[in-house]
């Protein structure tokens, strides 16, 4: 990943600066899944229009193909995922790597072309697009469909790795989400941008609308955070 003279994830600032500009990432008080009370939120579902999708797009291809990551095809696992993966395909397109995708319903169909896959065969190694990960949840899910169809999961790119701990039965665990998904489930996983890179963001622009936000963040990221 490029970094510029500070040291920074240039791609990671840009698209921190993004989120920011279309009302994407949110700072006050909201409750996250987890039931806790977070200064920050990121809401994929409001990169709502052709201008906004086709930019994102932009930052998930430049960072898949930056990591190295092998894969075959593109999964967008409902619903979410479903215009991710076919807007990152495209961009992948037209950067020269063409790669078939697919997604599935959450119901299948008993007619037509029937069953809960839509798009191209799944199979080889299938690269999974979602926007965040609180749980692992839909990893597991997408896993599970990726194998029923005889196909390999092998990697998922996300927008954010918010960098917290993941809970279970209501209790805090010691690893992330992302760090289940990579440690237990065996996948790989890149992101495109980092809690760590939205502080740095905050860091260096303390004035203005989003001044006091950078402390209430770093105090959330040193009660919950994770490497």
């Amino acid at each position: 990943m490029a970094m510029d003279d500070a040291g920074q994830d240039a791609l990671a600032q840009e698209f921190v600066q993004f989120s920011v500009e279309s009302g994407v990432l949110r700072f006050g008080q909201f409750k996250t899944k987890a039931g806790r009370m977070s200064p920050y939120f990121f809401n994929a579902g409001l990169f709502d229009d052709g201008a906004k999708l086709g930019r994102l797009a932009q930052f998930y291809a430049r960072r898949i193909l930056a990591s190295g990551i092998e894969f075959d095809m593109l999964f967008g696992p409902a619903y979410k995922g479903i215009p991710l993966a076919a807007a990152t395909a495209v961009e992948l397109a037209r950067l020269g790597r063409n790669v078939p995708y697919a997604y599935n319903r959450k119901e299948a169909k008993d007619h037509g072309e029937g069953g809960s896959l839509v798009g191209a065969p799944v199979q080889g190694r299938v690269l999974v697009i979602d926007d965040v990960m609180s749980a692992g949840t839909a990893a597991r899910e997408s896993i599970a469909i990726i194998r029923a169809a005889g196909a390999t999961p092998h990697a998922v790119a996300i927008a954010l790795d918010r960098q917290e701990k993941a809970t279970e039965n209501g209790q805090d665990t010691e690893h992330s989400a992302v760090q289940y998904v990579e440690r237990v489930l065996g996948l790989q996983v890149c992101s495109i941008a980092r809690l760590a890179d939205l502080l740095a963001y905050l860091a260096t622009h303390s004035d203005g609308a989003l001044a006091g936000y950078h402390a209430q963040v770093l105090e959330y990221r040193r009660r919950y955070g994770v490497d």
